[in-house]
C-alpha cells in the first residue's frame, strides 16, 4: 500500500509541475501581447491567478505539502529562464519602456502571489485528501 501512495504522490507531482510549466510558458510569451497597438498585461493576471490557485489545488489533490510547493518553484524556474539571454542573443523578458514596466510587474506580482500561496500551504493545518473510487477503495 505504501508503494501505491508514493506512486500517487509522484503522479500528482508530475501533474503539478507540467501544469505550472505550461502556464508559466504561456504567461512569458504573452508578455509582449498587444491588441491594436495597446500593451495588454494579461500575463500579470494569469501569473497571479495561477500562482494563487495551483499550490492549493495540488495540496488538496495530493495531500502533500512538497507537491504543493512544486508549482511555485516550477513557475520561478521557467520565468528566470526567460530572463537569461540565449547564445543566439534571444531574450524573452526584456526591460525598457512600457514593456519593461509590464515585465517588472509580472515578475514582482507573480513572485508575491507564489510566496503568499506557498506560505498559506505550508502554514495551514493538515487537509483531507480527495479520494476517488467507490466505498471499497
Amino acid at each position: 500500500m505504501r508503494a501505491l501512495r508514493f506512486g500517487d504522490q509522484a503522479g500528482w507531482a508530475v501533474t503539478a509541475v507540467v501544469a505550472a510549466a505550461w502556464l508559466a510558458l504561456v504567461e512569458v510569451f504573452w508578455l509582449p501581447l498587444r491588441i491594436g497597438g495597446v500593451l495588454l498585461p494579461l500575463s500579470i493576471v494569469a501569473a497571479i491567478a495561477g500562482n494563487l490557485l495551483l499550490p492549493g489545488v495540488a495540496l488538496r489533490l495530493s495531500g502533500s505539502r512538497l507537491v504543493a510547493v512544486l508549482p511555485a518553484v516550477t513557475w520561478l524556474v521557467v520565468v528566470v529562464g526567460g530572463m537569461v539571454r540565449r547564445p543566439e542573443g534571444d531574450l524573452v523578458i526584456t526591460g525598457g519602456g512600457a514593456t519593461g514596466v509590464v515585465n517588472l510587474a509580472f515578475l514582482m506580482l507573480g513572485v508575491l502571489a507564489a510566496a503568499f500561496s506557498v506560505g498559506r500551504v505550508l502554514g495551514g493545518g493538515p487537509r483531507p485528501t480527495v479520494r476517488t473510487g467507490g466505498a471499497g477503495s
